[in-house]
């Protein structure tokens, strides 16, 4: 049996991924400190609580499950906590991910599939945003993750390592079985946010009206967790293929503007939210869209879910862990 190290997999995007590998018929075996992730969501595979600066602990949990495959996802990822507080981003960002790396390459394991941005595109200068775009991150986040990616870049050239970077846009949705969601604390990600407005009848601060953008605020693109977790487990099977290392964009080439992810939650939901304007937020660019041509002629990717179905398991998600009557 196929065995993947899931590292970060208790928290959103890993814990969809587990579930993915799982189905798949990988033995799957999650890496958290649960910091930021949740028990609960940890349940297609053993947990090993600990942290990704931890190298003993690094080195006794690939001594023993020996991994066939390394899935990535241990970071802090809040754009606006890494310009207010950068060293935690680069402590735990890029040292942790040195630590990771270099206990797989004492344990002789050289494939990993790293969980990266389209932050690090920073400012794009054209969309939608391909691979050979320049990567000039405008955040500590952004930098973080081209960090990473330069230094699997640098062990594959000199050492071998087999690695696939895979650039997320927008994450958002729910596990379509309704067992796992977005869930964050503190929560500052779009949909989880307008969401709880309207079930709970709270305003919802839009960040930014005066965007270059055809309504004045920012324009993403929004794709599917469960599209995402599916990306992972190709990206592994192209791993044990012996395919070389590569960066993929997962996206769906389709933007949508704050406003309008809004008011399709309010269309969806039935149910109105109270709008109001704030700042901008320091890091966040006016759009971001991605190209997936690549993913898509590579790996046989394509997001299967619209817009409309991540809003509608998103709201089902949210809807049963927090009723509102």
């Amino acid at each position: 049996m196929k065995t993947v190290l899931v590292a970060g997999g208790a928290g959103y995007v890993g814990s969809h991924a587990c579930k993915a590998f799982a189905e798949a018929g990988w033995r799957v075996v999650v890496y958290d400190n649960l910091s930021r992730g949740w028990r609960e969501a940890v349940r297609w595979g053993p947990l090993v609580k600990a942290d990704i600066l931890d190298r003993e602990a690094l080195d006794r949990a690939l001594a023993t499950y020996r991994p066939d495959v390394v899935a990535h996802f241990a970071a802090l990822a809040y754009v606006g906590e890494s310009v207010e507080q950068p060293t935690i981003y680069y402590r735990v960002n890029v040292a942790g991910s040195l630590c990771l790396l270099e206990a797989m390459r004492a344990a002789g394991c050289r494939r990993m599939i790293f969980s990266s941005s389209c932050a690090t595109y920073g400012l794009p200068n054209r969309t939608p945003i391909d691979e050979s775009h320049p990567q000039a991150p405008i955040s500590p986040y952004g930098w973080s993750k081209l960090i990473v990616e330069r230094m699997l870049a640098d062990l594959g050239a000199s050492e071998g390592f087999s690695s696939i970077a895979l650039r997320y846009f927008n994450a958002a949705g729910a596990d379509a079985a309704g067992e796992i969601g977005e869930r964050h604390e503190p929560e500052t990600h779009l949909v989880p946010l307008a969401i709880g407005s309207a079930l709970h009848a709270t305003p919802f601060t839009i960040f930014g009206e005066d965007y270059p953008t055809p309504d004045g605020t920012a324009v993403r693109d929004y794709v599917h967790v469960g599209d995402l977790a599916a990306a992972h487990l190709l990206a592994a099977e192209r791993l044990l293929a012996g395919h070389e290392s590569r960066a993929f964009n997962l996206g769906t080439g389709r933007g949508a503007s704050v406003a309008e992810v809004v008011d399709a939650i309010e269309r969806i939901s039935g149910r109105r939210i109270e709008r109001r304007i704030g700042r901008r937020r320091p890091g966040d660019p006016p759009g971001l869209v991605a190209s997936g041509e690549r993913a898509k002629r590579e790996l046989g990717w394509r997001p299967a879910r619209s817009l409309d179905d991540i809003i509608a398991s998103a709201i089902a998600w949210h809807g049963a862990i927090a009723p509102t009557a």
